[in-house]
């Protein structure tokens, strides 16, 4: 990347968030510390009003905003690719809000990118198990994931009715902490009034949701991370793995399952909580030496059957052929 790109894309990276540290910008353009001082020195004689704060980060100075972004082949197909995956794993209200969204970047194309996008929507398909087929015939609305991510990040109590795994409606009151998507479906998590507990809802069976507005007092309320954590040692149902995989063979494969991802060198070690490490295992095998796990053993012992078996049928299929 060229410096003019590179100060444009710092410039951007600014307005994300209220306060960007040198080391997110350093990391994310692999520059040194004493680069992103001159960039960040040039932009401001170049006239952008960029406040900092020692050992805190640059900002932008309120009232200060840029031009209409444009955006550039590849990023539109990002996005593009992005909108598939939202259309078959998300709500309707989150659907809804994207469909938006990129009707709003494709006005902004040049006529070249929006004929690119075009042309690429007929060669991705996303294909998964309708959610619908494991559970009864019933009508979920399956439209409050925008209304569930305002709540959880203002601490807005959710009154609800829910439908459990035996059909059986309650009315819940609920302090959320977060969204969770794991075995093929979105999950609610928060400490439920009603049970006097962390509790897990599948978004899809909400029956209705009201936004109370009323704000709960944090406490000492779990991160999702602190949650999954911790309910592994008492949930029969979920098995935590830890496997490390090398960063390139995952650079462009979304963690399904991950509930916690540390960088160690040129690999990435991840925590996952599944609820079947065969099928976690058969996945796993499309990584090959790429990826080692690390624990639990049983799934190393899975892994090391799934290998011996397809060995022995290969090696048995070559010894009919010759």
């Amino acid at each position: 990347m060229n410096r003019i790109d590179r100060l444009t894309a710092i410039l951007i990276q600014l307005q994300t968030k209220k306060v960007v540290k040198a080391e997110e910008i350093a990391d994310r353009f692999e520059i040194s510390l004493r680069t992103v001082y001159r960039d960040v020195k040039a932009l401001m004689e170049a006239g952008v009003p960029i406040g900092s704060e020692a050992g805190t980060g640059y900002f932008i100075v309120d009232g200060y905003h840029l031009p209409p972004v444009m955006f550039t082949q590849d990023e539109a197909s990002s996005m593009l690719l992005a909108g598939k995956l939202v259309e078959k794993m998300a709500d309707k209200s989150v659907r809804t809000a994207y469909e938006s969204a990129m009707h709003k970047i494709k006005c902004v194309l040049k006529d070249p990118e929006k004929d690119h996008l075009e042309n690429l929507e007929s060669h991705i398909e996303v294909y998964l198990r309708s959610r619908s087929d494991n559970r009864n015939v019933k009508d979920f609305p399956d439209h409050f994931m925008v209304e569930i991510q305002k709540a959880a990040v203002n601490h807005h109590v959710l009154n609800m009715e829910y439908s459990d795994m035996n059909d059986e409606l309650t009315m819940r009151e609920i302090e959320p902490i977060g969204l969770f998507y794991y075995s093929m479906a979105w999950h609610l998590i928060g400490w439920c009034r009603l049970r006097n507990g962390y509790r897990d809802f599948r978004a899809d069976r909400i029956k209705s949701l009201v936004n109370t507005h009323r704000t709960f007092e944090a406490r000492n309320l779990m991160s999702l991370q602190e949650y999954f954590q911790s309910i592994f040692q008492t949930n029969n149902g979920l098995v935590r793995a830890v496997v490390t995989f090398d960063k390139g063979a995952i650079r462009n494969r979304p963690l399904y399952g991950s509930i916690a991802q540390t960088e160690v060198g040129d690999r990435m070690r991840a925590e996952f909580m599944m609820d079947s490490m065969m099928a976690m295992a058969k996945w796993l095998l499309m990584f090959g030496s790429k990826a080692e796990v690390e624990e639990p053993e049983e799934l190393k012992s899975i892994m090391q059957g799934l290998v011996h078996d397809l060995h022995a049928h290969y090696l048995k299929e070559a010894r009919v052929e010759s």
